[in-house]
């Protein structure tokens, strides 16, 4: 997070930055779609479904591997990705907490 001083922030919302922060492209929520809707090991057909570049795509796949989200597995001379459920889990408990706090808010007291 660079110069954003995130030791004035507490370790839950350091981890939500770091994660909405891989979650913030849109080829990247692509590339969790496609994996979420196939429900195996893609190997290789992410760049044809995507139409990006091998090396963009291969980036944003190393964001996705960083966080957690997916694991990729070498087979052969491709690596073949697919979502990580238990840290999909926790990705989704911690944003869900994170947007459950507005249920506490009372609608008519705000502007």
């Amino acid at each position: 997070m660079g110069l954003s001083k995130t030791e004035k922030f507490s370790e839950h919302q350091n981890e939500l930055a770091t994660m909405s922060k891989a979650l913030g492209h849109p080829a990247r929520i692509a590339i969790l779609e496609y994996l979420l809707k196939a429900n195996t090991c893609i190997c290789g057909d992410i760049v044809g479904e995507l139409g990006l570049a091998q090396a963009t795509v291969s980036q944003h796949l190393k964001e996705l591997k960083n966080l957690g989200i997916i694991k990729g597995n070498i087979e052969g001379t491709s690596t073949c990705y697919c979502i990580d459920s238990e840290k999909w889990e926790s990705i989704s408990d911690s944003f869900s907490q994170f947007f459950d706090q507005r249920a506490a808010c009372d609608p008519g007291g705000c502007c």
